[in-house]
């Protein structure tokens, strides 16, 4: 048993920023069991309570050190219905692996690397699985037509786990394709949409259905599903409305949010453009406000794309930062320039609207505000102009509000977050919510872990009904 944690292999910093082929590229079968047998198969497995979805963590992890991969794929599929996804992007460092027994002397198992490695073992070895052909044992009930709205993260899990449950469902996505932010928000570097794809089918074969180009409130309302014979809904459109600054010349040409941004990069394949038609224009030199995973992804983005300087715009430290470590130093490496703490207090811009500069003041930070962050504050006489050709704002999103203006009972918090009891049930009966449009903006693992408390009281609500 080897003691240092390994290192997943990546792209080589020179070819990678010059295409859109995934950066972290896999453990080999010999790296998965040598790493599986660091685990020390704890009695009390805290790692499992560190998982927004309970997966097995010890049970997998254990049938990797004999070679079981099948099995190990199986263990996890018990309670994740999208591995390949959370091995990829799941910020294990905060939650199963930093309650790692291991972590407290060596470096914790690498949880997510593991995952990933018996998800993409699963892929490559489709045919030859017989247990490929999927059989779910279905409870025996009734079967009810339950709605999803929503094909992200907290839809495809709670879907997944009410078909599990013997319900007929189908899931309404807005987009003409499904997955959400995996398929429109997270850059193909990171999360192939390949994978995404590929756990979306398995969804599928479990019997969900996706309607797809299906807008609900505007395609037809919940009212019309429930004529149609839906007994229950889960609302899991997540958070998809960009949140801007608010300072002048923020309207000119070439800012972008960055749902814009990642979006025409990433659903529609900008990258590949003449072969899709949806060119985005990155100038020269590129400032990304923010710095989140968003933020940094669009930062990656905009290198590839062909921008020769890209700067990251953050009003805290890089202690502060929310992004996950390995995206940052990713970044880095990558050549995206930190410009910290600061903030953009306007833009200008040339006679034809295009931006041009940024005017930014640095910042000291005070105490600690309600995200237990402390807070940036302006220092007077500090700022200083910087020339930019394109501007992405990520400093976050909202709940879009298409959905629950057709709902006039539905009942939304101050941030306009879609409120719910204990059960997760709206403030319309037989109407549930979850994700990030319950919560505003988190991560993708927590998101499946609301989907997944869902279906359970979805399934009890249609039971007593």
């Amino acid at each position: 048993m080897h003691v240092q944690r390994l290192r997943m292999r990546e792209q080589d910093i020179k070819n990678r920023i010059s295409n859109f082929d995934e950066v972290a590229l896999g453990l080999t079968e010999e790296e998965a069991v040598s790493e599986a047998k660091r685990c020390l198969d704890c009695k009390k497995a805290v790692c499992v309570g560190g998982c927004p979805v309970e997966i097995d963590i010890p049970a997998f992890i254990e049938h990797i050190t004999r070679h079981e991969f099948q099995n190990a794929l199986d263990k996890i599929r018990e309670k994740n219905a999208l591995p390949a996804v959370c091995g990829r992007i799941c910020p294990q460092e905060d939650q199963c692996e930093k309650a790692c027994i291991l972590a407290k002397k060596q470096k914790a198992i690498g949880i997510g690397d593991l995952e990933r490695f018996v998800a993409d073992w699963g892929i490559k070895n489709r045919s030859q699985v017989t247990s490929d052909k999927i059989q779910v044992k279905t409870k025996k009930s009734k079967k009810e037509k339950i709605a999803v709205i929503g094909s992200g993260p907290a839809g495809i899990t709670c879907a997944g786990e009410l078909v599990r449950m013997g319900h007929d469902v189908t899931i309404f996505e807005s987009l003409h394709k499904a997955g959400g932010v995996l398929t429109y928000g997270i850059p193909e570097f990171r999360l192939p949409k390949r994978i995404v794809g590929l756990d979306l089918e398995y969804v599928k074969n479990l019997g969900v259905k996706v309607e797809v180009n299906f807008l609900v409130g505007r395609t037809k309302t919940i009212d019309d599903l429930k004529e149609e014979g839906f007994k229950a809904f889960f609302i899991g459109i997540g958070a998809g409305l960009p949140y801007f600054l608010g300072v002048e010349g923020e309207n000119l040409n070439g800012i972008y949010s960055a749902n814009e941004f990642l979006t025409r990069t990433n659903l529609m394949r900008s990258y590949l453009f003449p072969e899709y038609d949806t060119p985005i224009k990155v100038g020269c030199v590129v400032g990304v406000i923010g710095a989140g995973n968003v933020a940094m992804d669009s930062a990656r983005c905009a290198l590839r794309l062909g921008a020769q300087k890209v700067y990251i715009i953050y009003r805290r430290t890089e202690k502060e930062m929310p992004a996950r470590i390995d995206e940052i130093k990713r970044a880095r490496e990558e050549g995206v320039e930190f410009k910290l703490p600061t903030h953009p207090i306007r833009f200008l811009g040339d006679k034809d609207g295009w931006v041009k500069e940024a005017e930014l003041m640095k910042n000291e930070l005070g105490p600690e505000d309600e995200s237990g962050r402390r807070r940036p504050v302006p220092i007077k006489g500090s700022e200083f102009k910087i020339e930019l050709d394109t501007v992405i704002c990520a400093i976050g999103q909202g709940p879009n509000p298409l959905l629950p203006r057709t709902m006039t009972s539905l009942e939304l918090n101050e941030d306009g977050n879609i409120t719910v009891d204990k059960r997760q049930m709206t403030s319309i009966e037989g109407v549930f919510a979850g994700g990030d449009i319950t919560t505003g903006a988190a991560t993708v693992i927590a998101a499946m872990g609301a989907g997944k408390r869902a279906a359970l009281e979805i399934d009890k609500y249609i039971k007593a009904k």
